[in-house]
Formats: structure tokens, sequence, C-alpha cells
């Protein structure tokens, strides 16, 4: 009996290659519609799937395929002496390969579609094919996508058939497929469409984007998946040089990205920021980016050491030549100078992104044992109704270096402690049990530039010790989300010591 290939693609890479071959393998080709049409136009014998059912295609090729005719043959199996019998008596052949390729959904939606045509590029023959012949892979080789024809000519000419190992593989690349399809359409129904922000059940789709180097550390395989269809850490970012990335430099050039972002919402100034170990060591904006870099890396030289560095604009020779007396793992900026390039090609394991910044998701996401914590992206509050609670009110250059530190305590890990001034970070204390241990540590890493320095606290105080602490040290204007029951307490501290405090009503945790 001759072996039967049905062939209907959107996708039509190589697929006259692939039909010629199989039609010279001595299978006979069924297809669709424009598949149809183009092996037709290259000459390639071809019997159109109306012959095959003796139906035409209708609902302008809504329904085309769906046929006992077709999915007979396609689910039959073959090694069932019932399943050939009632082959035999509705007199249905059985189908050997189904290469299918689905409506171009996402590509579709992506462009920015309405909603009917949207809706008309939702496959439904498509996909019942391609998991008909996925789950009778015992007796059919399903082909999904063309990165596979080559392997399957392969082994149709070297052995006469697709092994089952093979057929397998395959079946679990077109489970693969649906499952990244209808999750697509399910996607795009739910945006917009329904108030069920937090669904009782949701798949995410991911596809492999990058290998990375290794992960947290040497011993720890790892690789970076891309959420489909929105910007993530590496959109519209390109590599001019560097050794692979690994699993810490993505994360912390992610922070890197939508802490620039803030800042560059906060201000229209040049703004730098350095990042190690998910905590940025330095931040700060100035009248020109080489001003900011220098601001940033000042208010912590030692950690800056092997960081990764987030610039807002062009960097230009000057300033590539002041970069690169730093050991800097990463740096990134939406332009680098001819001058700049040749600057940091004698330094070639440095990694060398063009790309601007990057706001925060809509939607945060962290993998725990066993599960997912989804919450909401913590996006920056309108600051119209923060509040001065304290009897001395904060001068306009103090409620600048306040607004600046809210905007970077919101990136450091809880407890959080960011000291600045002159538009710059002086001190941060980060990731500490204790509050008052985040100011101490803040305190100390500002040194002399502490006073007259201004302090931001992600979360309220909940005694008074941790405003006197800072207060001690010269800290002159605190802003904090206030909510303590110790407000009061905490509120005549400052008033004792002078300090000017601003409550914002939100607090930024960041674990």
């Amino acid at each position: 009996m001759k072996r039967r290939a049905l062939l209907s693609v959107s996708d039509k890479r190589d697929v006259v290659t692939f039909a010629r071959k199989l039609s010279t393998l001595g299978f006979e080709v069924i297809s669709t519609g424009g598949t149809a049409r183009t092996l037709e136009e290259n000459r390639i014998p071809v019997v159109p799937v109306s012959e095959v059912t003796g139906e035409p295609e209708i609902l302008g090729g809504r329904v085309k395929t769906l046929h006992p005719k077709v999915h007979g043959g396609i689910l039959a199996d073959l090694g069932n002496p019932d399943h050939v019998t009632q082959l035999v008596e509705h007199d249905i052949g059985p189908i050997d390969l189904v290469c299918v390729n689905l409506y171009p959904f996402e590509r579709t939606v992506a462009g920015g579609a309405n909603e009917t045509e949207a809706i008309e590029q939702i496959d439904i023959g498509g996909p019942s094919m391609l998991r008909a012949a996925a789950k009778n892979f015992e007796s059919v080789t399903v082909v999904p996508s063309p990165e596979f024809y080559d392997e399957v000519i392969s082994e149709l000419e070297n052995e006469g058939q697709v092994s089952r190992d093979t057929r397998r593989r395959l079946a679990l690349a077109a489970f693969r497929r649906t499952a990244e399809y209808d999750d697509a359409i399910a996607e795009w129904m739910q945006n917009g469409k329904t108030d069920a922000d937090f669904p009782e059940n949701i798949t995410l789709r991911y596809e492999k984007s990058l290998a990375l180097r290794y992960g947290e550390n040497p011993h720890q395989r790892a690789a970076y998946y891309a959420h489909g269809g929105g910007d993530h850490v590496l959109s519209g970012v390109e590599k001019l040089q560097g050794k692979d990335l690994s699993f810490n430099n993505l994360g912390d050039l992610d922070a890197a990205r939508a802490l620039l972002a803030d800042l560059m919402g906060f201000e229209d100034l040049p703004a730098a920021v350095i990042f190690k170990h998910a905590n940025p060591c330095g931040a700060a904006m100035g009248e020109t980016l080489a001003e900011a870099y220098a601001k940033a890396f000042a208010s912590d030289p030692l950690s800056a050491f092997g960081g990764v560095v987030a610039l807002s604009s062009e960097v230009d020779g000057e300033l590539a030549r002041e970069i690169s007396q730093v050991f800097t793992e990463v740096l990134v900026a939406p332009e680098f100078s001819p001058e700049a390039k040749e600057i940091f090609a004698s330094k070639p394991n440095m990694v060398l992104l063009e790309a601007g910044p990057l706001g925060p998701s809509k939607l945060s996401a962290r993998h725990v044992n066993g599960g997912l914590l989804l919450q909401d992206g913590d996006r920056t509050e309108d600051d119209s109704e923060y509040r001065i609670v304290t009897e001395k009110h904060p001068s306009r250059g103090q409620i600048s270096d306040l607004l600046f530190a809210w905007r970077v305590a919101k990136h450091v890990k809880s407890n959080a402690i960011v000291l600045a001034r002159d538009g710059a970070t002086a001190g941060i204390g980060a990731g500490q049990m204790s509050r008052v241990d985040s100011s101490e540590i803040a305190v100390k890493k500002a040194g002399g530039r502490v006073s007259g320095a201004v302090a931001a606290s992600d979360a309220f105080f909940p005694f008074a010790d941790g405003v006197e602490a800072l207060a001690g040290a010269g800290v002159t204007a605190v802003i904090q989300p206030g909510g303590s029951k110790r407000n009061a307490e905490v509120i005549e501290a400052a008033n004792r010591h002078g300090v000017a405090m601003v409550f914002t009503g939100r607090r930024h945790f960041l674990h």
C-alpha cells in the first residue's frame, strides 16, 4: 500500500523541498488550500484534501480537514485488527505522516491585529491534526515544524522509516506546540477581557532564549527563558562583545535596567546605576553622564568592582576610559561611540550591551518549591499625596534628594536604608533582618558624606531607634511609608533631632 503524507502548513519555508523528497520516496502527498497551490505551482504531484474527503472546503476554509476520512486515517492504530477492519469498511486510507504548522496567531496579535483578524487566525483543524497524529505516534510520524524536515527525510532515506524514538520525540514537540498555541490564545483573550487578573489556573509560556555560563554557582546548570509576547530583560538588547552572560549577570541586569527607568522617569537628567549581587551599590543623576557615573561609583567604590553598570545615554570615549579603569562585568547603555567601542575592545571579557532602560513588568513572579508566587509589579506611586509629618519641613533640595532616595530604596533588598545627597546615593544598607542594622551599614558606607544627607526607608520604622541612629550620624531628613503603631514616638524623635520627615503611605519591600 502506498504511503500517504498530509501537508498543511502556514509557514511554507522549505515545504517544497520536503514535499518533493517525500514524493520521490514514494509518498502520496495530500494537501490543503494554499499549501496545495504552492506544491502544484512547483510541479509536485498533490491530492487536494477535498478529493480525500469527497467534500469541498467550506466556511472560507474554516472546515476542510475535520472529516472521518482525514482523522480516521490519522488516528487508526495499524497494530489493532479492529481499526484496520474499520478502515476497510469505511474506505479510509491510513495516513503515515502529518506535517502541520499552525496559523500565525502569535505574530498576528503582536502586530496589533483587531479582534476579528485575531479570531480568524485561531487554527482549529491544524491543532486537531497535530494532536491526533501525536497521540497515534506508534503508527504516524508528526512533523510540527520545518526544523524537523531534514531529520525526517534523513531517516526515511537511510532506514526506510522514521524510528519509534524519533516519532515519540516529535509527538512531544507537537503537544508542546499545541499547548503553547492554546496558551497564547487564552492569554490574548484574558487581556482586557476579564476581571480575573489572578485566575484559578495559569499556564505561563516561556521560550528558551539563551544558554547561560552557569547558575548562581558554577556547579549549577542554567538557561534563560523569555516570556513570549512581552518585554523582558533582554528586550532590545544587542550584545557588542564579551563572554557569555551568567545567571547572576541577568538578575543584576534586570534590576539595573528597572532602576534606571525609575530614575529617568523622575528627572530629565543623565543617570547611572551600579548593581552588585542584586542590590544597587551606587546610583546617581548628573548634568552629564560622566558626572552621574562618577557620583554613582563614589557611593561605594569597593562594591562596584565586578558590578553591572547601566547608563542612560551614549557612552563617549572619555567616559569609556574612566569606566575601563575599574573591572566591570557588564556595561549596558543605549549607545556607544566608535571611540568607546575601540577602548572597550581592549577588554574582550567585558560584556558590552546596547539597550535602554526597562520598566517593571505588569506582574512579578518568583518560584518556590513546587509553586509560584505571583504579584502585581511594584510601581512607584504618585508623590502628590506624600505628607510632611514633622515640625521641620524639608528644603527644596532635600525634597529632591528624598524623592531620589525613595526611588532607589524600592530597588534595594529589604530591610533597605538609602542615604543620598546631591542626586546620588551616599550609603546603602540592604537585606538586613533589623532596620537598625541596615541604618548602621548605610551610615558606615557613607562615611564622611553622611552629614547633611537624607535617608529613605522602604518600610516604616517600628521603633524610634532607627531614626535616632540616622539623626545621630548627621542625617537631616527622612522619607518612609509611616504606619507604625509607634508613629508618634518616631515623629517625636525626628522633631527632637530637628530632622524633617515625609510619609509616603506605601511600603516597597523587595525580598
